[in-house]
């Protein structure tokens, strides 16, 4: 059987909270919940939610979208100063930049974005983000354990032994549970399914 989880508004600290494994819809409904911003990665709502515990509330964002634009953009330009997003126009301007073509923005980039809107962050530049593009800054990580977890299950559910289950989801989340808190590699196998039989038996059709 699963470890019973405590309710949320029972958990009284973030360390207490981090010890159970949550999904992103999770974080998401406690952090709307709470009338904190709920959009972001797990990484971002985990963030939000370790701040709450420490009494600093990061309200859902009510800022629209007021781009000032400048007219000349350079390196030293601040994002939130120059209308940056995702769209053709920065794509072309990185595709310069870097003299890659076509240009694509990597999760390292979209996390970095992320943080500059909620920090609200003006000394971040045109440059620091293409120094996020090239790997030579930790202003941001893409969380990778969403995609883990999402390769993982759809590796379960591929297996034909799958079937023999009645609720994939929760038996795939069980295993995903005790590999993602060891210290072997985060990937689907059959040998999980006789490894942790025991945990899982009240699933079997």
């Amino acid at each position: 059987m699963i470890e019973s989880r405590p309710e949320f508004d029972k958990i009284t600290s973030f360390d207490e909270f981090n010890k159970y494994y949550w999904y992103h819809e999770e974080l998401s409904q406690i952090c709307k919940s709470l009338g904190l911003e709920y959009r972001g990665t797990k990484q971002e709502l985990n963030y939000i939610i370790e701040q709450y515990f420490k009494g600093d509330l990061i309200k859902k964002s009510s800022i629209k979208n007021e781009k000032k634009q400048v007219e000349t953009i350079t390196l030293d330009t601040p994002l939130l100063e120059c209308g940056f997003s995702f769209n053709t126009h920065f794509r072309e301007y990185f595709s310069i930049l870097t003299d890659v073509s076509p240009f694509k923005f990597t999760a390292d980039m979209a996390t970095a974005w992320r943080k500059v809107k909620r920090e609200n962050d003006l000394s971040f530049t045109i440059q620091d983000m293409l120094k996020v593009y090239y790997g030579k800054s930790d202003y941001a990580k893409y969380d990778n354990s969403v995609c883990q977890w999402n390769q993982f299950l759809k590796d379960f559910c591929a297996d034909e032994v799958s079937c023999n289950y009645s609720n994939k989801i929760q038996v795939a989340a069980i295993l995903w549970k005790e590999v993602r808190d060891s210290k072997n590699k985060k990937v689907y196998s059959r040998e999980l399914i006789k490894k942790y039989e025991d945990k899982i038996e009240d699933y079997h059709k």
